[in-house]
């Protein structure tokens, strides 16, 4: 009398990780993401490793996370993986403020974001 399992939200030769609460806004966090779109996936760390941007280690995150659950939970080859997919959206936004000239208020809006990224393995199921 147990429940029937969910099924999976992505193909079989696919594997998915999400980063969410990402302290930048997804304008910022779409640059990098799209550093990585398409590419193997040890090309894509070495890209993020040297990426001067400060969100690119919290990406980084992301891939290795993506790249484990891959080999660990959907027993894919870590050498045959490439980057399917990297998108990011919005998340909250914290809304502060300081007082301007003549009794007005100025508005300082500070992003989150959350980003996904897909890994599918390529070889002879393409």
């Amino acid at each position: 009398m147990s429940k029937e399992k969910n099924p999976r939200r992505v193909a079989e030769n696919e594997a998915m990780a999400k980063a969410k609460m990402l302290r930048t806004s997804p304008q910022k966090l779409n640059l990098v993401a799209a550093l990585i779109r398409g590419k193997k996936v040890d090309k894509a760390i070495a890209d993020l490793t040297f990426s001067k941007k400060r969100i690119s280690q919290d990406v980084l995150k992301c891939l290795q996370s993506a790249i484990a659950n891959a080999e660990n939970n959907h027993g894919l080859d870590v050498d045959e993986l490439v980057v399917a997919e990297a998108y990011c959206g919005k998340n909250i936004t914290l809304k502060r403020g300081r007082p301007r000239a003549r009794g007005r208020f100025g508005k300082i809006m500070k992003p989150f974001s959350e980003l996904t990224i897909t890994v599918r393995q390529k070889g002879e199921t393409a």
